[in-house]
């Protein structure tokens, strides 16, 4: 079992989804800050949701809350870069504790996890869209029904393919 995103769609059991992808396209060479989203086949190992916003998420893949306190290191210079951090932080980090709903679900990809390399990306995500499917950071974003669907359906083991 896969998944495919290209463009701005998501397949997935011959389904197919709009989604939103970064800003600045794809690219096979992934930096901090340049606003694309990185090509190559990834796999997502922990979910970190909303618990006060989705009761029920099911899925084989780990869950964790989202707790007021929470962040995501995007600091190539900090040892903690690109993983999760504790509020307050000295240095720079995403809130995932967001007052929109796009962090209402986050899975995290493995990109730029084992080993983590200073300055290759951060927190690259699927999370809930904007209406409007605006462009993202790099994140792959879909509504949050549709990533509720997916995540039902699929394992840490499932293949996510980017590609231009």
């Amino acid at each position: 079992m896969s998944i495919r995103v290209k463009k701005n769609y998501l397949v997935f059991n011959g389904q197919k989804f709009k989604c939103a992808i970064g800003k600045s396209g794809f690219t096979n060479e992934k930096l901090e800050g340049d606003g694309c989203t990185p090509t190559g086949s990834y796999n997502l190992k922990k979910i970190y949701f909303r618990s006060d916003k989705i009761k029920l998420l099911e899925t084989k893949i780990k869950t964790f809350a989202i707790h007021k306190s929470d962040g995501w290191c995007d600091d190539p210079d900090h040892m903690k870069y690109n993983q999760l951090v504790q509020f307050p932080f000295q240095f720079s980090a995403e809130k995932l504790f967001r007052n929109d709903n796009l962090y209402n679900i986050i899975g995290i990809l493995n990109y730029n996890t084992d080993p983590i390399i200073q300055g290759k990306g951060s927190a690259i995500f699927v999370h809930v869209a904007k209406e409007n499917y605006e462009p993202t950071e790099g994140c792959i974003a879909l509504k949050q029904e549709e990533l509720i669907f997916i995540l039902n359906s699929i394992e840490t083991s499932t293949e996510i393919i980017l590609k231009d």
